[in-house]
């Protein structure tokens, strides 16, 4: 049997793992939280907006789609003026749902079309400031390419780029990594380390607000892996199943932003994942049968609660996540 994308993934972040000098799994702590997640009760419903139908498949299509295309700039989130009471995300995630209310979804050469200051009008960045002027014209660069990608190989139709996934979590992968910020890999020694943590998290949207039906449908769902970003790996630690060692605490602790593909930020991520993967067998030999995608949505979920907000996280200025 071939190995695959995801086996790629798990297998280069398993390696990590056992390199890793500043980022350890805590097995105690891990149990720990496996006991917790395996004694409560069911997950609450996700807070995500791209997980809720618009009421029509192609704008919910298209919704999906350009949310996933700027799902990054964590590393830009502490300088945006945010939705009161939403984090950076949530803030992007919600401003865009009000656009494609207010004014339906963009066309394929209307994303092409999209400058920096129009970013910033649709995500609520009015007069920004050069820090989140600069994650504004990121966005207009990636939504570009999503334009251009549609309109060269799909005749501009969103739906027509998810139909030739033809229902394969990895397929739309490959179709996705064309796009230059979607291809989320880093170096690490003499590792190539797949995450593709907005690639995988397009399809597990797809899924959700599909109810796992049409342009939602994915065989190979239970092969994606830990969405690696910054708020996961936050929880894991603050759940004592991460622990970074001191120097490393310390910068994090202290707002210090951290280069995306160092090996303290590759470590952090690829250890998460791998963690997430021993979490997944140490649920099942309690009895509870679950996957890596469900577990990152319990995290993610379990990441908005207030102690945990409070507390600093990594941050890193990368188009990744």
């Amino acid at each position: 049997m071939s190995r695959d994308v995801f086996d790629r993934i798990r297998d280069a972040c398993a390696e990590v793992t056992r390199r890793a000098r500043r980022v350890q799994i805590d097995a105690s702590g891990l149990a720990k939280l496996a006991d917790g997640i395996a004694g409560a009760a069911a997950a609450a419903p996700s807070l995500d907006p791209a997980h809720r139908h618009l009421g029509d498949d192609d704008a919910t299509l298209a919704f999906v789609l350009c949310i996933d295309t700027v799902n990054f700039g964590s590393g830009w989130f502490p300088h945006l003026a945010k939705v009161p009471g939403k984090s950076g995300y949530l803030s992007i995630a919600t401003r865009l749902r009000e656009r494609f209310d207010r004014a339906g979804a963009w066309t394929a050469r209307e994303l092409c079309e999209l400058s920096g200051p129009a970013c910033a009008e649709v995500f609520g960045q009015r007069d920004p400031d050069p820090d989140a002027a600069q994650l504004m014209d990121l966005f207009a660069r990636a939504l570009g390419d999503l334009g251009r990608v549609l309109l060269e190989r799909f005749d501009g139709r969103y739906a027509a780029l998810v139909a030739e996934a033809e229902g394969s979590a990895a397929r739309l992968l490959s179709i996705l990594e064309t796009m230059p910020f979607f291809r989320d890999v880093s170096r690490y020694e003499d590792l190539e380390v797949p995450f593709y943590k907005r690639a995988q998290i397009t399809a597990s949207d797809l899924a959700a607000a599909f109810e796992g039906k049409g342009p939602g449908h994915f065989d190979d769902l239970d092969r994606l892996t830990l969405f690696a970003d910054n708020l996961v790996p936050h929880v894991l630690r603050c759940e004592g199943a991460l622990v970074y060692d001191d120097a490393l605490a310390r910068r994090i602790d202290a707002g210090e932003r951290l280069d995306p593909g160092s090996p303290e930020e590759v470590e952090i991520r690829a250890v998460a994942v791998h963690a997430v993967e021993r979490l997944v067998s140490a649920l099942g030999d309690r009895g509870v049968r679950t996957t890596a995608r469900d577990l990152d949505g319990l995290l993610w979920n379990r990441g908005q609660r207030p102690e945990i907000k409070a507390r600093p996280r990594h941050r890193a200025r990368s188009t990744g996540y």
